[in-house]
């Protein structure tokens, strides 16, 4: 059975590309990122569901006033499973996008998808496109063979995703949609060979550093205090001892251990010849479950005072903001031993669970308690310029989930 099955979805090949194709060329992006939302790519994925034959199709609207339909569209499809008595499986993927970025990066027209070397390059043909467009497809591929999953199958294509998920998961887990008991997969993250899958995130921190000296001009140094200098020595000592200091190893999680890191620098003075009396930086930290962000943060603020008692300058943290990892996903749950079988058959590898540093939508599922694996095959070129996907992963990772749909 297993055998007819995987022929099966491989006859959808061309037809999930084309699926694809078609929907990336339909940007989806958040008010916050200056987009229009997600109703328009909404509306494209209903048609193509009435026209695939799916019955069971509902639309939960979250009310938005920024974008011109007043709402965004988060789409739920039921597929009736054999044995009533058991709870569902959930494959949650989001339909919105980041936007394109520096056009001049692409060797191609972002919202027009090429094919190029066994390869579909676009934006959000990875982030999070073939996931939606593999798990619909796996449905279809039962359905042409006039097979019933085991149990209830809900293919849910959320909004807002990139940008916080108030509008989407996180508004459908407050209604109440998603039960104890219900197995739920979110592929938004994996490896180029399908072989993790992830059962626990990293804690998140991140904040500005604001330094304050004087300004003045760049030939008298005297007359004023580098805010840059005196920031530059703070991110010089405070980065290498955070690393000497939090070097606790967790091989559940790569890279093992948390990490601290200087990332967006925001501009000081307009000119080249004035030294700036002010220095913004921001630090982006993703912290082991174990370890605490209060303890980092306190320890942090003491080398800022003694970088300033050094420098003459005045160092703060400003805007923390933190998500504490919820508790992991337990690594012989049902939905991940389903899982390592499927990816097994179709793979031939045995997926392990791994922890991550970056964030999904898994945290607010885990959060109410609710057990939930992230997996997909990806080479993760996501929000990067000619973002692209390897077609055999989207074929495969559509295999594994029709698999799944029998368990």
């Amino acid at each position: 059975m297993a055998k007819m099955v995987l022929d099966q979805v491989e006859t959808l090949r061309d037809d999930m590309v084309q699926a694809l194709t078609e929907m990336c060329k339909i940007p989806a992006i958040a008010p916050e990122s200056d987009g229009k939302g997600e109703v328009k790519r909404a509306l494209f994925l209903m048609d193509l569901l009435k026209e695939e034959g799916f019955d069971h199709v509902a639309m939960v609207r979250a009310e938005d006033d920024r974008v011109p339909e007043g709402y965004r569209p988060n789409i739920v499809v039921s597929i009736p499973g054999k044995e009533q008595e058991l709870r569902p499986i959930w494959i949650v993927s989001h339909m919105d996008i980041v936007p394109e970025g520096d056009r001049d990066l692409w060797k191609s027209d972002p919202y027009d998808p090429i094919i190029r070397g066994g390869r579909l390059i676009g934006r959000g043909v990875e982030d999070n496109g073939q996931a939606l467009i593999a798990s619909l497809y796996a449905a279809k591929a039962l359905q042409n063979l006039g097979m019933r999953p085991k149990r209830k199958v809900k293919l849910a294509f959320v909004a807002d995703e990139e940008v916080g998920s108030t509008y989407g998961i996180k508004h459908m887990v407050k209604m109440g949609l998603f039960k104890k008991g219900d197995l739920i997969v979110v592929p938004d993250a994996g490896e180029p060979d399908g072989n993790a899958i992830e059962v626990v995130e990293k804690s998140h921190l991140h904040f500005r550093v604001v330094t304050k000296g004087v300004q003045a001009h760049a030939s008298r140094p005297h007359k004023g205090l580098n805010a840059f200098r005196a920031a530059s020595k703070f991110v010089a000592r405070v980065t290498d001892l955070l690393y000497e200091k939090f070097d606790e190893c967790d091989e559940l999680f790569s890279p093992p251990y948390s990490t601290f890191e200087v990332t967006k620098k925001e501009p000081n003075v307009p000119n080249f010849n004035t030294i700036p009396g002010e220095d913004v930086f921001h630090m982006d930290c993703r912290i082991l479950p174990t370890q605490s962000i209060d303890f980092i943060l306190d320890f942090i603020r003491d080398v800022a005072r003694k970088v300033s008692k050094e420098t003459g300058a005045f160092i703060t943290l400003e805007d923390i903001k933190y998500n504490l990892a919820p508790p992991a996903t337990p690594p012989d749950s049902q939905i991940v031993k389903h899982l390592q079988v499927a990816i097994k058959k179709v793979r031939g590898v045995d997926a392990k669970p791994v922890g991550i540093g970056g964030g999904t939508c898994a945290a607010f599922f885990r959060e109410k308690g609710l057990p939930v694996a992230v997996w997909e095959t990806v080479e993760e070129k996501a929000h990067e310029p000619n973002e692209s996907i390897i077609i055999d992963n989207l074929v495969n990772d559509a295999k594994v989930f029709a698999l799944l749909y029998l368990m």
